[in-house]
C-alpha cells in the first residue's frame, strides 16, 4: 500500500513519513502545494495526507482541483486544532477525514487504515480469505492461526492483494502501489515476491491469471451434504 504525505513543516513531514514506513507503507512526500497537487494526480496512491497551510498552493485549492478532475483517492486533511471552519471547508471540498494538530501519530495511522480499507470495501481491521488472516493494525499475518513472517515488501504485496480480493491486478499496478517514487522499479520482481508469498503461506489462494496478473480468491466452501453426496 502506498501513501502521499503533503506537509510543509519539515519535522512533521519527516515524522509522518517515518511512522508510515514503520507501518509497512511505501511513502512519497512533498512540502509544496503545487508539487503535491501534481503528485496526487498519480492514481497509484491508496491515500493522501494533506496539510491545508501549504506554500505554492493551499491545501483546500489542491483538494478541490483533485475532486474536480475526478480523482477519488481518500484524503486525510491536517488542520489547526480548534479551527472548526477549516474542518468544515475541508470536508466540503472533498476530504474523507481530518486530524487536528497537534495529534497523536497512532490516531493518524488508525484513520489512514480506516480510509484505505473502506475505499476497498472492507469494514474490519482484519481481512480474511479462507485460512489467511491479515490484521491491518498489528500488520500480523496468520494462516490457520499460525503466524507467517513476511518482509516489508512481501507484506505490502499481500496487503494490496487482500484489500482487493476477487479482482485481477496487473503486475504494473502492483509495482505502482508497492514502490516509492524514487525506487528503481522492475515489474519482473513481482513474480519473485509472489513465489515467496506462496511458499511462506503454503496455501493456494494467489492465482495467476495468464496475461493479466494476479488475483486472491477464497477457496470454495463445500457444504456437508455436497461432500457426503460426492463420497
Amino acid at each position: 500500500m502506498k501513501l502521499l504525505v503533503i506537509e510543509d513543516d519539515a519535522d512533521i513531514n519527516r515524522q509522518l513519513v517515518e511512522a508510515f514506513k514503520e507501518a509497512n507503507y511505501a511513502v512519497d512526500s512533498s512540502r509544496d502545494g503545487e508539487e503535491g497537487e501534481y503528485m496526487g494526480e498519480d492514481s497509484s496512491y491508496d491515500a493522501i495526507i494533506l496539510d491545508l497551510g501549504l506554500p505554492g498552493k493551499d491545501g483546500i485549492s489542491v483538494l478541490k482541483s483533485w475532486r474536480a478532475a475526478g480523482i477519488a483517492t481518500p484524503v486525510l486533511i491536517l488542520t489547526a486544532r480548534g479551527v472548526w471552519s477549516e474542518k468544515v471547508e475541508g470536508i466540503d471540498a472533498g476530504a474523507d477525514d481530518y486530524v487536528a494538530k497537534p495529534y497523536q501519530i497512532e490516531e493518524v495511522l488508525a484513520r489512514i487504515r480506516a480510509l484505505v480499507r473502506r475505499a476497498a470495501g472492507h469494514v474490519s481491521a482484519e481481512i480474511t480469505c479462507g485460512p489467511l488472516r491479515l490484521d491491518t493494525k498489528s500488520t500480523r499475518v496468520t494462516v490457520d492461526g499460525n503466524p507467517v513472517k513476511l518482509t516489508s515488501l512481501e507484506y505490502r504485496l499481500l496487503s494490496y492483494l487482500l484489500h482487493h480480493t476477487g479482482r485481477v491486478i496487473s503486475r504494473s499496478e502492483l509495482v505502482e502501489h508497492l514502490y516509492e517514487q524514487d525506487f528503481d522499479r522492475d515489474s519482473n520482481t513481482i513474480e519473485v515476491f509472489i513465489g515467496r508469498l506462496r511458499k511462506k503461506l503454503n496455501v493456494d489462494l494467489i492465482k495467476t491469471i495468464r496475461g493479466l496478473g494476479y488475483s486472491v480468491e477464497a477457496p470454495e466452501k463445500v457444504d456437508d451434504d455436497s461432500a457426503k453426496a460426492g463420497s
